[in-house]
């Protein structure tokens, strides 16, 4: 009794140390994730608003040349400033700008893309502005502020006049930006360099300080309505290194920070991952494992306890039989030590069985990784030579000025790329369990296909009897495949034949055939009867796989490919394929 107590004693605490342990784990696992999770995002939504600022930064620079602007600031441009209003506005329409507008040199609005709305800039002054100020003493100046008008921040992109008589202002706005923000997740911001918050997926935080700001730069910045007439407010957070606590209904709520640079000046983009979800997820995780790890201990146990309980009974089942065979006859033991030494026998031979049974399963295992291997490096080995064969025609042609030659082996060099990631992609296919539907294909181009592959020495050999175009059901990388290799495997039977040729023969009633056949040697009548199965080759540097490939791609078609004779001599093989 004081055993199983103790027993129950030390379970208990190694339940709770494991807790513990689990705690701490799961803790600084959450830390790790949300860290990484806060700097991928904070760069993620920093190239956002890189490439949304990269596009409305060439407007300025392109409308300071329009004719129309020049005249809209030149006295008496009034009857231009009507016309560039409505080529500002289908401009904004188009870019989805904000509001595009003019700026003579005295500060009043000429010109503007909401002309037509309630809202119409046309007729105010803007001189007091900052962006409009800096544009005229420096060229170009950008400034993040509150509309005066619209009552709408945005970001204010002003470039001066070539002349000096004026100022073209884009304002961009960027909710579109903000709403992807808060799709994904934690808190997105832009502080400038003062750590005002300009561009948030929180709306609430526009305009707050992540810390306390001087006070000449909230007296200018009050003075010019950069931020409105409400007085800068701290936001709800505290920063301290990478991690932030933000305040939520009085609530702390612990984040990691992560901080990507953006193409406005002295900003910077802030991304506050919250680490509870983490936590909560690693937590999970370290639970289920100590359930699992309880779960093993319990039936460890169990076992243990099963394994004494029948060892006891196997021990007075034992006492009792030796005393039933202490009466028995010396026949009777004999027998007995006989059916032992069988008993014996029998588990030696089961371990044996076992033992081989799993050394099958890894050697077939084995194989077929084996084969996939080298299944790649033949696929590709074709397109690759290939190229190989372009590129160095093309140096030749480069050398005699023929560049119409050289652009279209760098073309027949960028189509070969593409079939060996197709290929390649298609090998990948095959090992998830999924390949390509077949579909419609012309056969005669295809034909092409393989021929432009198989090159010059091989194509000079082949005679076409296509008695008329015609579409079969399959893959068109993987059609072309198949004739390759039936192609190079004639042409490498015909090395040392005195009139070399290789036939393609096509065809066509309920389904399509292709022969093709050479006047070589013929197939070795050794392994004549095997020659699809992998690794059975008559070449002495050959795989054996190429054949064995092709008909496991025209059985996928729904066709087949075999051996058939032929009056050339040599050796012939027949695709059969459906009709597209």
């Amino acid at each position: 009794m004081l055993r199983i107590a103790f027993a129950a004693l030390a379970a208990v605490l190694l339940l709770a140390l494991s807790w513990l342990a689990g705690d701490r784990w799961a803790s600084g696992e959450a830390d790790t994730v949300t860290r990484d999770v806060a700097a991928q995002a904070a760069r993620d939504h920093a190239g956002l608003l890189a490439s949304e600022l990269q596009k409305f930064r060439l407007l300025p620079l392109v409308l300071v040349e329009y004719p129309d602007v020049a005249a809209a600031v030149a006295p008496g441009g009034k009857a231009a400033g009507r016309r560039l209003d409505r080529a500002l506005d289908l401009l904004a329409r188009r870019t989805d700008a904000a509001a595009i507008y003019v700026i003579d040199a005295q500060g009043r609005t000429v010109a503007s893309s909401n002309a037509s709305l309630p809202t119409s800039f046309v007729g105010q002054n803007y001189g007091f502005r900052p962006y409009f100020r800096d544009a005229m003493r420096s060229g170009a100046s950008e400034l993040f502020a509150l509309g005066t008008v619209s009552g709408r921040p945005g970001l204010y992109l002003a470039r001066r006049l070539g002349d000096g008589s004026g100022v073209v202002v884009v304002k961009v706005e960027f909710d579109r930006v903000e709403q992807s923000w808060s799709r994904g997740g934690g808190i997105s911001f832009v502080t400038d360099g003062h750590g005002v918050i300009l561009i948030t997926s929180r709306p609430d935080w526009r305009f707050r300080t992540t810390h306390p700001l001087d006070p000449a730069m909230v007296a200018r910045a009050r003075e010019t309505l950069q931020f409105g007439a409400a007085p800068l407010q701290p936001a709800p957070l505290v920063l301290a290194g990478d991690t932030a606590r933000v305040i939520n209904d009085g609530r702390p709520v612990d984040y990691r920070l992560g901080i990507a640079p953006v193409p406005l000046s002295g900003a910077r983009l802030m991304h506050l991952a919250p680490i509870g979800p983490a936590l909560g997820a690693a937590k999970t995780r370290a639970r289920l494992w100590l359930l699992a790890l309880l779960l093993v201990i319990g039936l460890a146990t169990g076992v243990v306890i099963r394994s004494r309980e029948r060892r006891n009974m196997q021990l007075r089942a034992r006492h009792a039989l030796e005393e039933e065979v202490a009466h028995r006859t010396a026949e009777l033991r004999d027998a007995n030590e006989q059916l032992r030494v069988e008993s014996r026998q029998r588990a030696a031979a089961d371990r044996r069985y076992r033992a081989a049974r799993e050394e099958l399963t890894q050697a077939n295992r084995l194989g077929s990784i084996g084969q996939i291997t080298a299944g790649v490096a033949h696929e590709i080995n074709q397109p690759v030579a290939a190229i190989r064969t372009y590129a160095e025609n093309a140096g030749l042609f480069l050398d005699r000025d023929q560049t119409d030659q050289v652009r279209g082996n760098l073309a027949s060099i960028v189509e070969l790329t593409g079939r060996i990631g197709t290929i390649t992609a298609e090998l990948r296919n095959f090992a998830r369990k999924r390949t390509a539907a077949p579909e419609p294909v012309d056969l005669g181009s295809a034909i092409d296909g393989a021929l432009l592959l198989a090159g010059d020495r091989i194509r000079d050999l082949v005679i076409l009897d296509v008695r008329a175009p015609v579409a079969v059901i399959a893959d068109r990388v993987r059609l072309e495949q198949i004739l390759l290799n039936l192609l190079q495997n004639a042409a490498e039977a015909l090395v040392s034949a005195p009139s070399p040729r290789i036939v393609i023969t096509v065809r066509s009633g309920a389904t399509v055939g292709l022969v093709v056949s050479d006047n070589g040697p013929g197939i070795d009548t050794g392994v004549a009867a095997e020659i699809f199965t992998p690794f059975v080759t008559s070449k002495p540097d050959g795989l054996g796989l190429g054949l064995g490939i092709a008909r496991d791609i025209a059985r996928e078609f729904g066709g087949e490919l075999d051996r058939v004779a032929t009056p050339l001599g040599g050796a012939a093989f027949r695709l059969t394929l459906k009709r597209g």
